[in-house]
């Protein structure tokens, strides 16, 4: 029968180990069938007697029984391979058994075969084996897949995740002649110098069980992750957060890492899958690159004081400008996270310009430095800058103070004292000499006079309710060069 060895031999003075082949890494299990030799005087004895052969079945040199018709056990043999190869079409497998046959002739009144406890004994012996890499972490091994191309494809996939197909040639490439120097980097460009796994990992050729034999893709999400199967719960009615992190020996950040979109506040309904399995991959991918920028280098600001100009001016004497610098960096990342980045060099591309300010210090009385105080003493605001009733309000009301004085909120020379009838009732209106004028309305009492120089702070007046006023309280209003702006974006609480 085809892929079968036969073997002659005497079975006077033979074991059954000197009787059986030594078959390895067979894919088809080899029978040996050795025959019984017979003196003349026997052979003469077997012509005239009514003789018949049985065959004596060793699997793995152990005696399991015997059958008169050694055909149904190699096509046994032949069927179970068949079935193997058409199931796993895509390995080299094998069946995990050495048969032998060794015949004898006997009278037909002696033959005892029992053929279906042979058959039976070889179906529970026929071990389906296959030709696999081991992918190895140290002495484990991690994953088994076809071959070795395989075993090489799972690393580069894992690498490929990180880098692309020209940085890994490129470092293939480099390690093929490590004494070549390696390019400087120049502007917005990223030199990849080497990538590898944090653990190294080896393969070899074994013989595994074909179930665990993995694709490529199978055994890349197994490195990545340390499981194929997550871990999934189903959330109950009542179920929160915190009592699902707990119970899975989670904590609640790396529970809502675990489940994108998922946040403390999520409201959880009965049914919802949530994620709970913290995964913990065999490798982590190491890239390690030169990466040139360039940076700009901020400007000195100096301020220089001048006391022939008003306190509160300034003038520019010199633009500042920035510069720029170039530096190359060694970068480490580890899946994609940067784990260290150094400057390994510096260039100064073009110096920055110190910014010169020229700032006054004279002061005059009657000029404000633009630096206002609250015209009250305490109070809150009762009514913002803005439209109010259909009509806009100019300025801001303060009430509530904790004493009823009104203060200039700068130095300045008053060029209003007194009542016009508009509405405003009293009101006192201030030229700070800046550009800047204010406004006081609704006083119960006026302190100052037109011309009269008044420093920051000073008392003007008395709050009160004089003009459209429904209680008592400060309108104040300011104008820069002569248009109104709110009064809150000048003002500082003293």
């Amino acid at each position: 029968m085809k892929n079968f060895k036969h073997r002659l031999s005497n079975l006077a003075g033979k074991t059954s180990r000197e009787m059986k082949p030594a078959i390895k890494k067979s894919i088809m299990a080899a029978v040996t069938v050795a025959a019984l030799s017979f003196g003349a005087g026997n052979a003469a004895l077997a012509a005239e007697s009514d003789l018949t052969t049985v065959y004596y079945v060793y699997v793995n040199d152990k005696f399991v029984g015997t059958v008169a018709d050694k055909a149904q056990v190699e096509q046994l043999v032949e069927d179970k391979l068949a079935s193997v190869k058409k199931e796993y079409a895509d390995l080299d497998v094998e069946l995990g058994l050495d048969v032998s046959f060794i015949p004898e002739q006997v009278f037909s009144s002696a033959a005892n075969a029992n053929t279906s406890e042979v058959i039976e004994v070889l179906k529970d012996e026929m071990t389906v084996q296959a030709d696999a890499s081991a992918l190895l972490i140290g002495d484990n091994p991690v994953a088994f897949v076809k071959d070795a191309e395989a075993a090489k494809e799972v690393l580069r996939t894992l690498m490929l995740e990180h880098v692309t197909e020209d940085e890994l040639a490129e470092v293939e490439s480099r390690k093929q002649s490590p004494n070549l120097p390696v390019p400087e980097v120049k502007e917005n460009e990223t030199r990849i110098l080497d990538v590898y796994l944090t653990l190294e990992v080896s393969h070899s050729d074994e013989k595994v069980d074909p179930e665990k034999v993995l694709s490529v893709e199978e055994a890349v999400q197994l490195f990545k992750k340390g499981t194929l199967e997550e871990q999934k719960y189903q959330v109950k009615e009542g179920d929160v957060l915190g009592n699902i992190a707990n119970s899975h020996n989670l904590k609640l950040a790396e529970l809502l890492t675990l489940n994108e979109g998922l946040t403390e506040d999520s409201v959880l309904k009965p049914g919802q899958e949530l994620n709970v399995t913290v995964l913990k991959p065999f490798v982590e991918v190491v890239v390690d690159r030169q990466v040139y920028e360039q940076k700009e280098v901020p400007f000195e600001r100096e301020v220089k004081e001048d006391s022939s100009m008003f306190k509160g001016d300034t003038k520019k004497q010199q633009e500042g400008k920035v510069g720029r610098s170039g530096i190359t960096y060694s970068v480490s990342e580890q899946n994609g996270r940067v784990t260290k980045k150094e400057v390994i060099n510096e260039v100064v591309l073009e110096e920055p310009v110190k910014e010169i300010i020229i700032k006054g210090t004279k002061v005059v009385p009657s000029r404000g430095d633009g630096t206002f105080v609250w015209p009250t003493n305490g109070g809150y605001v009762s009514s913002r800058q803005g439209y109010r009733w259909s009509r806009m309000h100019k300025g801001i009301d303060i009430a509530r103070p904790s004493n009823y004085t009104i203060k200039a909120a700068d130095n300045g020379r008053v060029v209003y004292a007194g009542n016009r009838g508009d509405g405003y009732g009293n009101k006192v209106i201030i030229d700070h000499q800046n550009g800047y004028r204010t406004m006081y309305a609704h006083l119960a009492s006026i302190s100052v006079s037109v011309g009269q120089s008044v420093s920051g702070g000073s008392k003007i007046g008395v709050m009160g309710r004089t003009g459209n006023s429904t209680g008592i309280h400060l309108h104040f209003e300011v104008y820069k060069n002569g248009k109104i702006i709110d009064p809150l974006s000048k003002l500082s609480r003293k």
